[in-house]
């Protein structure tokens, strides 16, 4: 495979891609709603890294700043001897013009004879995860070029989509009458060692041991690869020892130059005194073993562009961290290293599979995403929000390993975190919008999710823990067991804890006795069986017991009508909104779930426990729809302050039932009436209808004061979108997204950090959430059959 390909073109970047202009500052950006939640601001990019491989990002205005590489812990700070750089000179003109790709400079003084700060809005940012693009437009710059940026997340491929790697790929185009050199520049500082703390930043990281080696390796057919290996001295492997490697190909055309070691708290004249000169480094191999300082590494790709020509050249920065090591010690190795090895030194292979296939992968992530972007019956913007939204698969704390020395031929854990504020493993209520991209295209993923949720429904984790609302509200500690027999969990554990072992943290509430948990899971379950193709019926049958005892557990909270009445307390996913009695949102999605629970067991030939189901929702069914439909919409609850109020997502699981084909739950006529009223209330009077659906208004259309009814939820306003859809009220549904959309990506700079909630000032809760994935309910949720 070719390191250089001619093309005739500069690459199309796609209409559907997010763009805006290179650094560009945005004025009077979104903030947390209080102290102590994650608030990076906007300088954020689109991350690179494989699912459970370790994350990190480049911004928009050109810095490395985020960091994911330790498992669930998050850390902003740039990083700035990480850097592209650029120098090109034209045929007959004296020097060149050398130039770092930072619309900035280090504040602190560090790599003072670099040139820093490249002009603001020279060029622009376009993203479309899994891609970005720099599209650099400075007019000291003959030659035109543009920065891609991917790594190969794939659908329906578990194996790639894994990889610590992201690849560059550098699209240069000479539109001048002259011949143009070009060369650019990776600078990177060697990190190992430096995700050993749960800071978000890296005071008191280590250096010591740290050394980078230079490397090189012949590869027929494509020329020499070259580059650095950034490593360090350890004992054993832990959960911070691993490398990075930066690496190109030599090949005829293309000149690969290398700086192994210098020191990145320096001046940084090793490396800029020569780049600056001619687009070379020094090929100095001298490397030692760091005391305290700082190290770095560097490679150039230098080649020529005769008058109107176009190439198109990697570059591959890949990192090798294989261990997992969760707080009470339990260590696991990621999904990769079923390819590479557990031994932290594979940085190079990893690299090297980045170079050889980056035009394939490219390609392939390509015609993905084409089917999506290029349908023109639905906005532009929504096309390119689409797949910006799932970088929370990769990059929101996601684990996919196995434990150390566990059987191979398991199949490997994954889970999703919730969010780096709330850092809980496979959160379910929240999985129950935010996974179905997961399930589209990854279907092998989410369906091991569920079966690990039904192992644990029939067990019992006695220890008690302390439930935080109501020990606030009664003012002495409130404990509870962590896992009842029949629960299913809220989620499969904490990073801090035991996570996959050890499941069901206690926290917040008492989740035992939540009333959406059981229903969800049976939800999901039928979902996963659905829109897989009707086939698996082993999965069926897999998850039947726990699906069974799921249901049962939650029917000793019925007292006499068919559906199981909310305890008082906010017992189901709204964690801070109380609900009493029979409810809009828990009593839906317990007839979704019989409905759905009933349909299994008529596939898996158990008649007997489907006609009982379909018994008890049509008792359900006529008590839900008697105590809580006023004509006009499901009333929140029947005992509680906001009994009369409206829930957005009332019709959460009518919504399942359509998405799932399970047909109606209750009347067609009373879900478009709700779904008006919703739109009326929720969607037009709040923020001037353009945030979203708030969680909740009065009968008499006012913001109530509780501290989520008050608040848009981004996941829950496109499920309820997507039911619009369904009901073939586009108008309302795109309107109601774009308000979503105008926050994130236009006012509030809450791009590639998404948060669960903002409130109507646009303030945000909880950012790098996982609900906000729930978008692929737009595509997912298929027109009501009529």
């Amino acid at each position: 495979m070719a390191a250089v390909s001619a093309v005739h073109s500069q690459q199309a970047i796609p209409s559907a891609a997010w763009k805006r202009p290179l650094g560009q500052p945005l004025e009077n950006p979104g903030k947390a709603m209080k102290s102590g939640l994650i608030d990076d601001g906007y300088w954020q990019g689109v991350p690179v890294g494989g699912l459970g491989a370790g994350t990190f990002s480049r911004s928009y205005r050109g810095d490395f700043a985020r960091w994911h590489i330790k498992a669930a812990v998050h850390k902003y700070e740039p990083v700035y001897a990480n850097q592209f750089a650029m120098y090109q000179k034209s045929e007959g003109d004296a020097q060149g013009v050398a130039q770092v790709l930072m619309n900035g400079h280090p504040q602190n003084g560090e790599l003072s004879t670099w040139k820093w700060d490249y002009p603001v809005g020279a060029g622009d940012y376009y993203a479309l995860y899994p891609k970005a693009w720099f599209d650099y437009r400075s007019d000291k710059f003959p030659a035109r070029v543009t920065l891609e940026q991917f790594s190969p997340i794939l659908p329906d491929n578990y194996r790639e989509s894994s990889y610590p790697i992201a690849v560059y790929r550098w699209h240069a185009q000479n539109p001048t009458n002259k011949t143009v050199t070009v060369s650019v520049m990776l600078t990177w500082t060697n990190m190992s060692g430096w995700f050993r703390t749960f800071t978000n930043d890296f005071a008191g990281t280590p250096n010591q041991g740290n050394h980078n080696d230079y490397q090189s390796e012949m590869i027929p057919g494509s020329g020499t690869m070259k580059g650095i290996v950034l490593g360090r001295n350890h004992i054993g492997t832990n959960d911070w020892d691993g490398q990075f490697a930066i690496a190109a190909l030599d090949s005829p055309g293309v000149e690969v130059t290398y700086q192994t070691t210098w020191q990145a708290s320096g001046d940084g004249k090793e490396v800029w005194t020569p780049f600056s000169k001619d687009g070379r480094l020094a090929n100095d191999t001298k490397s030692w073993v760091s005391d305290k300082e700082k190290l770095a590494g560097a490679i150039a790709l230098r080649f020529t562009l005769k008058p109107g020509e176009s190439k198109v050249i990697p570059m591959a920065l890949a990192w090798d961290f294989p261990v997992v090591q969760f707080g009470e010690g339990r260590k696991w190795n990621r999904r990769y290293t079923d390819f590479y090895g557990t031994s932290g030194e594979n940085a190079w292979k990893i690299a090297r599979d980045g170079l050889l296939h980056a035009s394939e992968w490219s390609e392939a992530i390509d015609r993905w995403q084409a089917p999506y972007i290029n349908d023109e019956s639905k906005p532009l913007w929504y096309r390119g929000m689409l797949f910006n939204e799932l970088y929370a698969l990769s990059d929101g704390g996601t684990f996919w390993g196995r434990q150390v020395g566990s059987d191979r031929r398991i199949e490997p854990t994954f889970a999703l975190l919730e969010c780096f504020d709330y850092a809980y493993y496979g959160t379910l209520d929240v999985r129950f919008y935010g996974s179905l991209p997961l399930l589209k295209f990854w279907p092998k993923i989410d369906k091991q999710v569920l079966r690990e949720f039904a192992d644990t429904v029939p067990k019992e984790w006695p220890e008690q823990g302390m439930s935080v609302w109501k020990s606030q509200l009664t003012g002495e500690p409130v404990t509870h067991k962590r896992k009842k027999i029949g629960a299913v969990p809220h989620d499969l554990g904490v990073p801090e804890g035991d996570p996959f072992v050890a499941v069901n943290e206690p926290g917040w509430q008492d989740t035992n006795d939540w009333k959406d948990l059981n229903s969800k899971f049976v939800l999901m379950v039928y979902r996963d069986y659905v829109l897989t193709g009707k086939t698996d019926k082993a999965f069926l049958r897999e998850t039947w017991p726990a699906v069974k005892d799921a249901i049962e557990y939650l029917r000793q909270f019925d007292h006499g009508g068919g559906v199981p009445e909310n305890s008082g307390y906010p017992d189901q996913t709204y964690d801070d909104w109380v609900v009493s009695g029979v409810s809009a949102y828990s009593g839906g999605l317990w007839l979704a779930a019989l409905r759905a629970a009933e349909e299994s067991a008529r596939i898996i030939g158990d008649a007997k426990t489907a006609e009982e189901y379909h018994a008890l929702f049509l008792k359900g069914q006529k008590t839900y729809i008697s105590q809580l439909w006023n004509g006009e919409y499901f009333r929140y609850d029947t005992h509680s302050e906001s009994s009369n109020d409206i829930q957005t997502d009332q019709l959460a699981g009518q919504w399942y039932a359509t998405l799932t084909g399970l047909g109606d739950i209750v009347p067609h006529e009373m879900q478009v009436t709700a779904l008006n009223k919703i739109y009326n209330f929720c969607v037009l009077k709040y923020g001037d209808g353009q945030m979203g659906a708030a969680n909740g208004m009065t009968a008499d259309g006012k913001i109530i004061d509780n501290p989520e009814a008050r608040e848009v939820w981004v996941g829950t306003t496109l499920s309820y979108a997507a039911l619009l859809q369904s009901e073939s009220m586009k108008d309302e549904s795109w309107k109601t997204v774009h308000g979503l959309y105008h926050v994130i990506y236009e006012t509030k700079g809450y791009w590639f950090r998404t948060p669960e909630a903002w409130d109507v000032e646009g303030n945000f809760r909880a950012g790098m959430y996982m609900r906000p994935m729930a978008i692929w309910a737009m595509e997912m949720t298929h027109p009501r059959a009529k």
